[in-house]
């Protein structure tokens, strides 16, 4: 069974109106933005292997513009911001991103003796298996807890894909709607803002 979503363009509608409040449209409209990304912390190799990991555990094959998700991960490192806490067995994670990038490739080069952007995507997909199994060759994983860093990675980008306008129209959701007035709280109940899905 495929999820519900809204008709194509009902959610960026919506963000036009004023049942959004400024702050969140400050933050969700920069994200429609399909401008080239010029990478702040990685450089351009390492950036556009972070690109073909996150094109390979998100793929979009039926976007015309997918959404970029390795610009969220890269400026979020550049700034130094985090969510606030790490597991104690992981370093920071400006360097917990340079060791698993690089024990992907370390990864693809051990299967495959290529690096990982040049593989085909069925070679990427099994390269990313054996890093969520555990299972992946390369001496950075001995200094870095691959499940951890893969559970992190796959989070990371799992939030990023769906604090995206284009996800969450996707997936019918419309909590972005924040100014207050939200009446019908039953299940099967739509408020006037929320519009029929297809």
């Amino acid at each position: 069974m495929s999820s519900p979503h809204y008709p194509e363009g009902t959610v960026r509608a919506l963000l036009q109106t004023d049942l959004v409040t400024e702050a969140t449209k400050a933050a969700l409209l920069p994200r429609l933005q399909t401008t080239p990304y010029t990478p702040q912390l990685f450089d351009a190799s390492t950036y556009e292997l972070l690109r073909a990991v996150a094109a390979c555990i998100y793929p979009q094959p039926e976007r015309e513009y997918p959404i970029e998700l390795a610009p969220v991960i890269d400026k979020r490192l550049a700034e130094g911001d985090s969510d606030g806490w790490r597991y104690d067995v992981m370093p920071p994670d400006r360097e917990a991103y340079r060791l698993g990038l690089g024990g992907i490739n370390q990864a693809a080069e051990a299967m495959y003796q290529q690096p990982f952007v040049v593989l085909a995507r069925d070679q990427q997909n099994l390269v990313m298996e054996a890093v969520a199994a555990g299972t992946a060759a390369g001496t950075n994983w001995q200094r870095l807890p691959i499940d951890r860093f893969f559970e992190e990675l796959l989070a990371e980008l799992t939030e990023a894909y769906y604090s995206h306008p284009l996800a969450q129209e996707e997936i019918g959701y419309v909590g972005m709607a924040d100014v207050p007035g939200w009446s019908h709280l039953e299940p099967n109940q739509l408020e006037p803002r929320e519009p029929g899905a297809l």
